[in-house]
C-alpha cells in the first residue's frame, strides 16, 4: 500500500512538472520535445520513466565531453568550496579566470592572446563587434547570408535570415550581407568596412564548409582595406572539427575569434579573443568599453579549464576525425543525399524537411536524440559528445537507418 501511494505521488509530481513547464516557463517553439529529464551521464540522458536517450546532439554542441563528467564535476565542487562570484569581471585577480585565459592562449597563434570571457557566445559576438568598431573607428559590418551569431539585437543584426529578424526591426544599421563562399561578393569589403564576421563553418544554414580558400581570400581583402576578420568559432571551436579551432582547417588566422558552447563542458560561457594591443582599447575612450557582472564566473571558468584539459589529455581533437569516419561509413543509405561538416559537427541531409522531421521524431521514440538545424529543414544534426564511444556511435547510426527504413 505504501509503495502504491509513493508511486502515485511520483506520478502526480511528474504530471505537475509537465503542466508547470507549459504554464510558467516561457516557450521558444510551438512544439518542444518536452522530455522530462531525470538525470544524464556520459552519452545518455534519462527521463523520469528511466528511459535512456543516446545523445547525438550534446546540448547543441555544448556538452563537449558528455554529461556529468567527473573531472568537470570535481572542478566545480572544488571551486564552490573556495568562492563563487566576488566582483565584476576584470577587477579582481581570480585564479580560475586567469588560468582559463592562459590555457586558451596556449592553443592560439601569438596574434590571439588576450581573452575576454563572457556569459555566452551571443555576448561574445556583441563584444567582438564593439571591439572591431573601436579598433577601426568604422561602423560598417559585413556578414553572411543565412548566418547565425546569436539572438540579442546586435548579434541578430549580423545574422542573415530575414525571416528571423523581420519582426524585431529596426536592428543595428550599417550591416551588409554577402553570400558565403562567393568570391565576387568580396568587392563589398571596402575602406568603410570595420569588420567581416563569418562562421568558420555555417551552422544553421546546414553545416556548410568554406571552399576554394574562401576564408583566406576574405582575410586578404580585409587586410587590403584595413578591415578586420571576425570568425565565429562558437560551434566549430574546442576540438569539434578535428582541430582545436575550426579555422586551423582552412589556412587562415582571424583578427578576432568568438567562442562558446563546448568551452564550458555544459556550463554557460563564451569569450572573444584578439591581440593584447587591440583588446586593451576597451579599457579607455571610454573606460569600461565592455563590462559584465557575471562574466568569467569562477565556478564556470573552473569547469571550462577542466573541459579543455579533458579534451587535450585524451586526444579528443584527433579522435573526432576518426569518429567522423565511423559515422560516414555507417550512414550509407540512398535517402541520405549527403553528410556535411567535419569531425563531430555533421549534418545528414535528406530529400525533404518532412522526411527529416519524421526520422528525427522516430529516432526519439527509439531512444536516440537528434535535432534540427535552424535554417536547413532537410538536415538532421549529428553533434554527439567528443567522448562518445565507437560502440555508441554505431548503435546510434543503426537506429537512424532503422528509422529511415520505417519512414520512407
Amino acid at each position: 500500500m505504501k509503495k502504491l501511494k509513493r508511486k502515485r505521488n511520483q506520478l502526480s509530481l511528474v504530471n505537475n512538472l509537465k503542466s508547470d513547464f507549459y504554464k510558467y516557463q516561457a516557450q521558444t517553439s510551438p512544439h518542444p520535445l518536452a522530455i522530462e529529464v531525470s538525470h544524464a551521464k556520459g552519452s545518455y540522458i534519462y527521463d523520469t520513466d528511466n528511459k535512456a536517450y543516446l545523445d547525438f546532439v550534446a546540448g547543441v554542441s555544448a556538452n563537449s565531453i558528455g554529461h556529468h563528467h567527473p573531472v568537470v564535476n570535481d572542478a566545480i565542487k572544488k571551486q564552490l568550496d573556495s568562492y563563487t562570484h566576488v566582483m565584476v569581471y576584470g577587477e579582481f585577480i581570480q585564479k580560475p579566470q586567469v588560468s582559463l585565459c592562459k590555457q586558451l592562449a596556449t592553443t592560439l597563434p601569438k596574434s590571439l592572446q588576450s581573452v575576454y570571457i563572457t556569459n555566452s557566445g551571443t555576448e561574445a559576438t556583441e563584444g567582438a563587434l564593439k571591439l572591431a568598431k573601436r579598433i577601426t573607428g568604422r561602423s560598417e559590418i559585413i556578414a553572411a547570408k543565412n548566418s547565425y551569431h546569436g539572438n540579442t539585437q546586435g548579434a541578430m543584426s549580423v545574422s542573415g535570415v530575414e525571416k528571423q529578424n523581420a519582426t524585431f526591426r529596426p536592428l543595428i544599421p550599417g550591416i551588409k550581407f554577402i553570400a558565403f563562399n562567393c568570391d565576387f561578393c568580396l568587392q563589398k569589403i571596402t575602406e568603410t568596412t570595420a569588420a567581416v564576421i563569418l562562421e568558420t563553418i555555417q551552422g544553421g544554414a546546414g553545416f556548410i564548409e568554406p571552399y576554394a580558400n574562401f576564408l583566406t581570400k576574405v582575410k586578404q581583402k580585409c587586410d587590403e582595406v584595413g578591415a578586420l576578420l571576425i570568425l565565429d568559432e562558437i560551434q566549430t571551436g574546442i576540438g569539434r572539427t578535428g582541430k582545436f579551432w575550426g579555422f586551423e582547417n582552412y589556412n587562415v588566422i582571424p583578427d578576432i575569434i568568438i567562442t562558446g558552447k563546448g568551452l564550458g563542458g555544459g556550463m554557460p560561457i563564451g569569450a572573444f579573443i584578439s591581440s593584447q594591443e587591440r583588446m586593451n582599447l576597451l579599457t579607455h575612450h571610454p573606460k569600461f568599453g565592455h563590462i559584465s557582472t557575471f562574466a568569467g564566473h569562477p565556478v564556470i571558468a573552473a569547469a571550462a579549464n577542466a573541459t579543455i584539459q579533458v579534451i587535450l589529455n585524451n586526444n579528443l581533437v584527433a579522435e573526432s576525425l576518426r569518429k567522423e569516419k565511423i559515422i560516414r561509413n555507417q550512414l550509407q543509405h540512398s535517402a541520405i543525399k549527403e553528410i556535411r561538416g567535419k569531425g563531430l559537427m555533421l549534418a545528414a541531409i535528406l530529400e525533404s524537411s518532412e522526411l527529416a522531421s519524421k526520422i528525427i521524431l522516430k529516432c526519439l521514440d527509439k531512444g536516440l536524440l537528434l535535432f534540427f538545424l535552424l535554417f536547413e529543414g532537410r538536415a538532421m544534426r549529428i553533434t554527439p559528445p567528443l567522448t562518445i564511444s565507437d560502440k555508441e556511435l554505431i548503435k546510434g547510426c543503426q537506429i537512424i537507418l532503422e528509422a529511415i527504413e520505417e519512414s520512407i
